[in-house]
């Protein structure tokens, strides 16, 4: 069964704030931890990687901005 307009849109709003949120932490902990790179470099990695999935969604189901 296909999703409702309003459900493709509740989880595209929650990807997105979870893609957010990785970024956030990110940069506080990259920060906090006095710029170590491996520890910036695995917080980029995993921002990229849910910020690409919070893309593809928007695109597969056509939301725009």
């Amino acid at each position: 069964m296909s999703k409702t307009r309003t459900e493709v849109k509740e989880e595209s709003r929650k990807r997105g704030i979870a893609a957010t949120a990785a970024a956030v932490a990110t940069g506080a902990v990259t920060v906090a931890s006095g710029g170590l790179v491996p520890l910036g470099v695995v917080g980029i990695g995993a921002t990229g990687a849910l910020t690409y999935r919070w893309w593809k969604h928007r695109a597969k189901n056509g939301i725009k901005f």
